[in-house]
């Protein structure tokens, strides 16, 4: 409907990208840029080992084979490296994962895919907002892939979307998105030449989304200001590694994450008190559908199971930040 468009716009507006399709949630953007691109059996795409599972599983889903590779640590994105050494005849394209909203390694990524001839997807569920050398990331792939799931900064409840500046890839995500159709259908005698799903954003998403938009440069600006405080206070902590943004160059923190001793600890402490973090995911490969050798792996494979996302809500104030990183300082005194 007319709301879902303008939300699209807007979006599109935001980024800087020719298109925005508005979809069911993150997970579908990712399937339906694979599609649109051609993306299917016999394929290989290459994939962090660090990332949410929606991400392989959007390639499966597509029909195609997820490719495993390890990551960088010092910003939990992609090993240039790691993916030249998993490139094979097959390979059709790569899918950078903006961790925390971290461009990281998204410029290596995309020189190597260029000098290979590969399709880049930016897996930017976390990184709406954010920047990297003047550019939005989620516009410098081929595809750019946001969600707008509940714990984001800008949140429909559910939902997705995927930019590109493809003309014709923009019309093949809006058919497969809407039953084949090509345009707005009726229910009735339309025409649908192609194969599609109901993966359709509604206008009462939309109008939630566009109210949202209106107040997301105050959200981006508080969740550089969390990140600034937390870096700070915990900077002379030797148990703690704040995890890096380059705030110059734009990238805006979805969360505050660390690397931390003890991590399991930490976060027991923390709950007594009061105060919930989130443990990392587990690496892809630890997960059953995935499995494969830690040593394949040795970054994901160690980093992990010391990661922790702090609280880091727009909504929290600088007491609140203090609060935690008092709390941590305690922690590791005891």
């Amino acid at each position: 409907g007319e709301t879902t468009r303008e939300f699209e716009a807007a979006i599109a507006d935001l980024v800087g990208s020719r298109h925005a399709v508005a979809v069911t949630s993150g997970t579908a953007a990712l399937y339906l840029a694979l599609k649109a691109a051609g993306v299917g059996p016999g394929d290989e795409v290459i994939v962090p080992d660090v990332t949410f599972v929606a991400t392989p599983n959007a390639v499966r889903a597509a029909g195609a084979e997820p490719i495993l590779v390890d990551i960088q640590p010092e910003t939990l994105t992609l090993d240039p490296e790691a993916v030249r050494q998993a490139l094979s005849p097959r390979t059709k394209a790569i899918i950078p994962v903006h961790v925390s909203g971290r461009g990281g390694t998204i410029r290596e990524i995309l020189a190597l895919a260029e000098k290979r001839g590969l399709l880049v997807i930016e897996d930017a569920a976390e990184a709406l907002g954010g920047k990297c050398g003047g550019r939005s990331l989620g516009a410098l792939g081929r595809f750019g892939c946001f969600s707008f799931s509940p714990n984001k900064t800008l949140s429909t409840g559910q939902g997705g979307i995927v930019v590109t500046d493809d003309d014709d890839a923009a019309k093949r995500l809006r058919a497969i998105k809407d039953q084949g159709r090509t345009g707005p259908g009726t229910g009735g005698d339309d025409l649908h030449p192609d194969w599609g799903f109901n993966l359709k954003f509604t206008n009462l998403q939309a109008a939630v989304g566009l109210v949202q938009l209106r107040r997301l440069e105050g959200r981006l600006a508080r969740q550089r200001r969390i990140y600034s405080l937390y870096r700070e206070g915990l900077a002379a902590l030797k148990s703690v590694r704040v995890f890096p943004f380059d705030l110059e160059r734009g990238e805006t923190p979805q969360w505050t994450d660390i690397e931390a001793d003890g991590r399991d600890l930490l976060d027991a402490f923390l709950r007594g008190k009061g105060i919930h973090c989130r443990k990392f995911w587990f690496p892809i490969h630890r997960q059953r559908p995935y499995a494969a050798e830690d040593a394949r792996f040795p970054d994901a494979t160690r980093l992990l199971p010391r990661c922790l996302w702090l609280p880091s809500a727009f909504q929290m104030s600088d007491d609140d930040v203090l609060r935690v990183v008092k709390a941590i300082s305690e922690h590791y005194r005891r």
